[in-house]
């Protein structure tokens, strides 16, 4: 497992993989819409930015990580996706796996979010 840094901080160990380049961040308009299409535009995202638009059919409750969909550099990705899509905040101390492993997690903590 290793950690990764946000803004000058390290943060907890959330990967097992070496972090590679940073690729760019998918941008998609709106905000909520619904379960449905939460889950639909974080799986849109993944597919298009770390399977090159290629869906396997993974399931949504299947570990990014242990798939090898993602690395640490990957959840962080997400995790700018996620903030900008849905105008939410993040804190350290949340990006956990239990939060951000699978589409299915993904989706329930934004879901959370957005509720708060």
């Amino acid at each position: 497992m290793i950690g990764v840094h946000r803004g000058g901080r390290h943060l907890p160990s959330i990967g097992r993989r070496h972090a590679g380049p940073r690729v760019h961040v998918h941008r998609v308009a709106g905000k909520g819409g619904g379960t449905g299409n939460v889950t639909a535009r974080i799986r849109t995202f993944v597919v298009d930015t770390f399977l090159l638009g290629d869906d396997d059919g993974f399931d949504d409750g299947d570990s990014l990580i242990d798939s090898g969909i993602v690395d640490s550099t990957g959840v962080m990705e997400i995790v700018a996706f996620l903030e900008e899509t849905y105008g939410i905040a993040i804190a350290d101390d949340e990006l956990v796996a239990d939060n951000l492993d699978s589409i299915e997690r993904l989706r329930k903590f934004v879901d959370g979010k957005l509720a708060a």
